[in-house]
């Protein structure tokens, strides 16, 4: 007892010094209340990578012994602050380099040095995937972004020379950034990868398996960040496509539709993207399934292989052999539980537009796979799924999913489901001398462009697409006891004179219809052409009841194709609606460029869906009695 005292005693000794020493410190400040220095700043500091493990010469660097001259690339210096990150390689003397800004972040050639193999999972907020390619005299490297990058946006470029008189290669990226290479970059930039897709050389979607189980590289696991954007992946946000620039002032007597222009500038659009082997239009997506083989008991599932095409990313797990999956879809991606297969815990993001990252974990057999996606997913739109056979040489089955937020449900309607409910008579304006007169529903049906005006050319002819859905949608409202006012139903156009078609085609919104409705299809320059898809609706001030028609059209077409919803515009003033006495809405079906959703103007079930959403959305507009606002 006196022993512990004792202690007790010499602690609190110890404890009052140190106060007292600290308050003495305090007394011995100056009394002078400002400050007379600048304040300490902190410069963010540059974290150098892990080096990769060692690889000989020979197998690291395509071309023999010779290649073991040149001297190595080491790993860059990585620093992020605020919404930017910064990437700085050393040059070794003697270096060349191209860099290519694409639409997956940017991919830079480097000639004249030799590397090492590698993947890492992030490295930092706005860089996602890095991965190292040896080729011969050089190396190919990715930085994965999610948000595209053009020839001067998403990205800034610059070289210095250092103290030790060696150069640096500073690589910024940011959303907002803008800039592009600075004219101290002595490399070479080429074009944006949206419109020239045959440089994707890095990362090709390949659906054939590994040689081994283990021979993929695997992603490192990726630090953790500071800020949560999503659930269970930090730092991660939603990149949303921009908005189509004007084609003309707003209040242009003769302003075409939105996209009208773009679809014929110059410039090549990319290739549409290969489909998945084995889809099926009834049912495109594999919810579950399991692959074949026995379970292997400890085994653990490899890290995903990525693949990026022009408006679509590919991901494929190589399963192990008796592994089972259940793949549940939602607002964020897709969870993706397995039984039978551990996995590392491991994740990467911003690895492109549409996989804003990846995350894995695992408990004993059991793992989970979380795909973080660009858009919300349903069982049948974003996404696209299929689980193929192990290849010759391997025991693993391929789980290949597709993202992107084009893709729109184009399994075929089912016979119930095209019949549109009749619609009751209405009171007939221009008869209303006559009393209470129940007449049948009118509505105009304006099929865009037509004869010598072809629209937006893409993977599609704009005036051929629309007149497609135009004839479909007066089928549907004529079975439901509709009179349809068609402004064509062939391929003509009204008048040879632009503004004077425009206008006929407004005129025929007249008091003895209840509404009118145009259909068009939309378009981007091909160098922002991945930018644009989905389906918008668009209303001018002409009439109360044109925003609700607008509502009504935009809901049931987003609700009956599944396609991305770029919601209701009516910032434009155009003259095929502000020129109609009557309701008045112009539904833009899909984007004719865009790899994908210019795939889904292609395909006869998505044009039959499109057709049924608007008949449903003229018939609500009718029952609301929308004309009589």
């Amino acid at each position: 007892m006196r022993r512990a005292l004792m202690i007790f005693s010499s602690s609190s000794l110890l404890l009052c010094g140190a106060l007292v020493s600290r308050a003495g410190a305090v007394n011995a400040a100056p009394s002078d209340p400002f400050v007379r220095g600048a304040p300490a700043q902190t410069l963010p500091g540059l974290k150098p990578l892990p080096q990769p493990a060692p690889t000989s010469d020979r197998s690291a660097v395509p071309g023999g012994a010779g290649a073991s001259a040149l001297p190595p690339l080491g790993a860059p210096r990585v620093s992020s602050s605020g919404s930017q990150t910064k990437v700085v390689f050393d040059l070794p003397p003697g270096v060349g380099y191209v860099l290519t800004p694409g639409f997956g972040g940017m991919q830079l050639e480097l000639s004249g040095v030799r590397a090492a193999p590698s993947v890492t999972g992030r490295l930092g907020m706005n860089v996602g995937e890095y991965r190292v390619v040896p080729v011969a005299g050089g190396a190919q490297l990715s930085l994965g972004t999610a948000f595209s990058l053009g020839l001067s946006a998403g990205w800034r470029a610059s070289e210095a020379t250092i103290a030790s008189g060696g150069r640096v290669l500073i690589l910024e990226f940011g959303p907002a950034l803008q800039g592009g290479a600075a004219p101290s970059v002595r490399g070479t930039v080429r074009a944006d990868q949206a419109v020239n897709p045959g440089r994707l050389v890095l990362t090709p979607p390949s659906l054939e398996a590994p040689k081994a189980p283990d021979a993929a590289v695997p992603a490192s696991p990726a630090p953790a960040t500071a800020g949560v954007s999503a659930p269970g992946l930090p730092g991660l946000s939603r990149a949303l496509p921009a908005a189509a620039a004007p084609t003309s002032g707003p209040g242009s007597a003769d302003q075409v539709p939105p996209g009208d222009a773009a679809g014929n500038a110059g410039g090549s659009l990319p290739a549409p993207a290969a489909g998945l082997p084995g889809a099926q239009d009834s049912d495109p997506n594999v919810l579950r399934g399991k692959a074949q083989g026995a379970v292997q008991a400890g085994a653990l599932l490899g890290a995903p292989r990525i693949g990026k095409n022009p408006g679509v990313t590919r991901v494929v797990l190589d399963l192990p052999p008796g592994s089972s999956f259940s793949i549940t879809p939602g607002a964020l991606g897709l969870s993706i539980d397995l039984s039978g297969a551990g996995a590392d815990e491991q994740m990467s993001g911003a690895v492109s537009s549409e996989l804003l990252g990846w995350r894995y974990s695992s408990a004993g057999d059991h793992s989970n796979v979380t795909l973080l996606s660009a858009s919300a997913l349903t069982e049948r739109s974003g996404w696209h799924s299929v689980l193929l056979p192990p290849v010759s040489g391997s025991d693993r089955s391929r789980l290949a999913i597709d993202l992107s937020p084009a893709f729109a449900n184009t399994t075929p309607l089912l016979p119930v489901e095209r019949v549109l409910a009749a619609v009751p008579p209405v009171r007939s304006a221009a008869l209303g001398f006559a009393g209470n007169v129940l007449v049948r529903p009118s509505v105009v049906i304006d099929a865009g462009h037509g004869g010598r005006d072809p629209g937006a050319v893409g993977l599609v002819t704009e005036k051929a697409v629309v007149l497609d859905v135009a004839l479909r949608v007066r089928s549907y409202l004529q079975a439901a006891g509709v009179d349809v006012i068609m402004s064509r139903d062939s391929d003509r156009e009204l008048f040879l004179d632009k503004t004077t078609d425009l206008n006929a085609r407004a005129a025929l919104g007249y008091k003895g219809a209840q509404l009118f409705v145009s259909i068009h299809a939309n378009s981007m320059e091909p160098v922002n052409v991945l930018r644009g898809y989905g389906i918008e609706t668009w209303w001018n001030n002409n009439n109360p009841g044109s925003p609700l028609l607008a509502g009504a059209l935009q809901s049931s077409v987003i609700q009956v194709t599944g396609a991305y919803d770029q919601g209701l515009k009516s910032s434009r003033s155009l003259a095929v609606l502000r020129g109609s006495k009557i309701p008045a809405a112009l539904v833009e079906i899909g984007f004719v460029g865009h790899p994908v959703d210019g795939g889904n103007l292609q395909d006869n079930n998505y044009l039959e869906r499109v057709a049924l959403g608007i008949a449903r959305g003229i018939r609500q507009a009718l029952v609301s009695n929308i004309a009589a606002h």
